[in-house]
């Protein structure tokens, strides 16, 4: 039986593992397994328009995630412009498949496996999970969507909201440097929320705030999911997150949507069936 029974108590230190290839990749691993329990595994996907961030600027999520009673391995994915589409979600099904075959020792016998990612993570889980659905392996529980990153047009109201007057923002700059060219905006590995074919997609959980410029993006892709059959769960949080810029800042203490955060995915982690292994 799946475990999720865990509480905002401090978190074990986090600790490193290396994932062989070449070049090998890091995970930084937050959370524990307690002794003869089985918990969900999430291989998480940090923040940065694709071109910034590391696994320390992503320990908000990680963090919220592990301490809502699962094992989290924060992935430093290679980052554009040196490494465009598709390394990163490559590099991600490369992590994926790794962790299924440590997840006993990691998370337990049979542990469900997820994805997650905020702002360009969470174009990243998306894009992984899609992949994971057209190989046909590893299998897959479910994808934690947090303030996504989906569509390169930029042309949103809620994304307009935030520009303002602007004709540039370090989001679309971040697609300018993650994109090869205009023929990759039409791949739906580099931009999910453009797939024709949703189905066989894993249940999802998308998660915004009422001020994130991604919100209409993330709103938007979990209304084609669920046209497409697919179990969604989704949550709008008050318009004070701040999102997703706080979830690569570092505050003292937990960030003040933390408890509505954990409420949802704990939720998730309960409803999401895990598949056979």
């Amino acid at each position: 039986m799946v475990s999720t029974a865990s509480s905002s108590a401090a978190l074990p230190p986090a600790r490193t593992l290396s994932v062989p290839g070449q070049p090998p990749l890091a995970l930084r691993v937050w959370g524990a397994k307690p002794r003869g329990a089985v918990v969900p595994l999430v291989l998480h996907f940090h923040g940065g328009a694709f071109i910034s961030g590391d696994v320390d600027s992503g320990a908000c999520l990680a963090e919220l995630l592990a301490s809502s009673g699962a094992v989290v391995a924060s992935l430093a994915y290679p980052l554009a412009p040196a490494h465009r589409f598709p390394d990163a979600v490559e590099a991600g099904f490369a992590a994926l498949e790794w962790l299924f075959k440590q997840r006993t020792r990691l998370a337990g016998s049979g542990a469900p496996l997820f994805v997650a990612g905020e702002e360009a993570g969470g174009n990243l889980a998306a894009a992984v999970a899609m992949m994971v659905r057209d190989r046909a392996h590893p299998p897959l529980a479910g994808q934690i969507l947090v303030a996504p990153m989906l569509d390169p047009c930029g042309a949103t109201p809620s994304l307009r909201q935030t520009m303002g007057e602007s004709t540039g923002c370090k989001w679309m700059d971040g697609w300018q440097q993650y994109l090869r060219g205009p023929m990759d905006a039409e791949h739906p590995y580099a931009v999910p929320c453009r797939a024709q074919r949703l189905a066989g997609l894993p249940p999802a959980l998308i998660l915004t705030g009422g001020d994130d410029p991604m919100r209409d993006e993330a709103l938007a892709y979990a209304d084609r999911l669920r046209e497409a059959g697919i179990a969604v769960h989704s949550g709008l949080l008050p318009p004070t997150t701040g999102w997703p810029d706080s979830l690569s800042e570092q505050p003292a203490g937990e960030c003040p949507c933390a408890v509505e955060v954990r409420g949802h995915v704990r939720a998730f982690f309960q409803a999401a069936t895990p598949p056979p292994s």
